[in-house]
């Protein structure tokens, strides 16, 4: 029996109203080749099931397992996401996953091909549901929809892909000119998301304080790398085009992996310093991030986690590739490393796979997933990760600014407060991104609309830190508090305090 099957089926069923995740994230391969039915019929389906059947006897999954029910209603019900947002629809078509060795090649390219097999089927269904796409979604998300058959050859996939892109080309050209949700509906969304109470004004309040403090520490530490005359934002535009080659930046990630790793080692911080880490370039159907943690998920046999890193093609535009390996730059790389790596993301990964039941395996927040690695930068500087270097620290603060922007111009772009590009410019002014980087970061907001999940997760975890502190007095102990939130797994933000009863 599957353990998603022991809840007499209410897990599952809010696992079948998110298969591309359940599926890569939490590694339910159940789901492989298999593709949602996000047609209108198949959604209203999958909300009709939701909720039916007893709750787990534990209190606490319990409560995490009635979240996420409340988010699948929030996105498919009371939004209807799926009528206007692309994302869920990627997701369901995307080939990627199959990619991971958590299985032998050959059966993983059966799934694929079966997968591939649904493309029609679930391109009508998307078709159907994408009534409302906008035109700001449409245009941010259509060359991802384009890449989608990139290296695909079967003709009755590539005529159902044909037809979802010149739906989304319409839309394009023709859709509703705005995409914001409004501010009910951020609230409703990321309220739900985490089982959190969310004021907008109140979020925006938090984004302004949190980037004074980080402009701060940013100023303090270009201080003391001996520019305290620069303006920082001059001085870290200038730090980041110090970087290596495209050729030595796997090399350059291996390092700071085995660097990262070694360090969360000896300072005891996660409770899990097992497994394996490999370095190596993205699979090509990943290329689009630049940097990301695939790790051994908590329902796959154990293997390797990758970290995967794409350099630049040797056939861009040279500026191009100069923009690109700025992001590899000798002051951010580490940053970004500890965030993927130690004690980010694979040593989150580690303790998934130790979580003690399936509903703490399977249902993962993405704030907190997101902000517990965006946390782990900031507790490196705190334990004194390259304290010799300033570098290090000016990366990480240089990272949050553009993490915190996010969070600012997504309240600012779905209640109205702020255009594009307004959000555009606020980049430009709070953070080292400039021209069409700062463009793109604003862009995501439209289909994007929770990606202030970095700062806000961060934020939650540093709130709660306090109060441990407060709470356990001389008990406290990174290693302990960190524990005590790992072991719930990937909790939603409002239920994180759980973890100050770890005894």
């Amino acid at each position: 029996m599957s353990e998603l099957d022991r809840v007499d089926g209410r897990l599952r069923a809010v696992c079948d109203l998110d298969m591309a995740d359940v599926r890569e994230s939490a590694g339910r391969h159940e789901y492989d080749g298999t593709t949602q039915d996000l047609s209108p019929e198949g959604v209203r389906a999958g909300l009709a099931a939701l909720g039916a059947g007893p709750l787990p006897d534990d209190p606490y999954d319990a409560a995490h397992l009635q979240v996420f029910e409340e988010a699948a209603r929030a996105r498919f019900g009371r939004l209807q996401l799926h009528r206007r947002n692309l994302m869920d629809h990627l997701n369901n078509l995307d080939l990627a996953c199959y990619d991971r060795e958590y299985a032998p090649a050959e059966e993983r390219a059966e799934a694929r091909r079966a997968h591939l097999a649904r493309w029609p089927d679930a391109i009508d269904g998307s078709i159907a549901s994408l009534d409302l796409l906008s035109a700001p979604v449409a245009k941010a998300l259509l060359g991802a929809v384009r890449g989608l058959a990139a290296g695909i050859n079967d003709e009755p996939a590539l005529k159902a892909h044909a037809r979802l892109v010149a739906h989304v080309e319409r839309a394009a050209a023709e859709g509703d000119p705005d995409a914001s949700l409004g501010a009910d509906g951020l609230v409703a969304l990321m309220g739900a998301y985490d089982g959190i109470e969310v004021v907008v004004e109140d979020l925006a309040r938090r984004a302004d304080a949190e980037r004074d403090r980080l402009m701060a520490r940013l100023a303090d530490a270009c201080a003391r790398y001996g520019q305290p005359d620069r303006d920082p934002l001059d001085l870290t535009r200038e730090l980041v085009r110090q970087h290596p080659d495209g050729d030595g930046v796997i090399e350059a990630a291996r390092h700071w992996t085995e660097k990262s790793i070694a360090f969360t080692r000896e300072r005891n911080l996660v409770p899990y310093a097992d497994g394996e880490c490999r370095v190596g370039l993205s699979p090509e159907s990943r290329r689009w991030a630049m940097a990301m943690m695939s790790w051994a998920a908590p329902g796959e046999p154990e293997g390797p986690s990758w970290y995967h890193i794409t350099p630049p093609d040797p056939a861009w535009p040279e500026a191009d590739i100069e923009e690109w390996l700025e992001v590899f730059s000798d002051t951010t790389l580490p940053g970004i490393t500890v965030h993927e790596v130690a004690p980010g993301h694979f040593s989150h990964g580690r303790a998934l796979r130790n979580a003690p039941s399936p509903v703490r395996r399977v249902l993962q927040s993405s704030a907190f997933i997101e902000g517990w690695a965006h946390y782990a930068e900031e507790l490196c500087v705190e334990e004194g990760f390259e304290a010799d270097d300033p570098r290090f620290e000016i990366g990480v603060w240089l990272e949050a600014l553009v993490r915190v922007t996010r969070l600012a111009c997504a309240v600012g772009v779905h209640t109205g407060a702020m255009t594009v590009e307004d959000g555009a410019r606020r980049f430009v002014a709070d953070t080292h991104l400039a021209g069409p980087a700062a463009l793109a970061e604003a862009s995501r907001a439209a289909y994007d609309p929770t990606y202030g999940r970095y700062t806000l997760g961060k934020l939650a975890i540093l709130d709660l830190r306090e109060q441990a502190r407060s709470a356990w007095g001389t008990g406290f102990s990174p290693h302990r508090f960190h524990k005590a939130m790992l072991d719930l797994g990937a909790p939603p933000l409002g239920l994180l305090s759980h973890a100050l009863n770890d005894a």
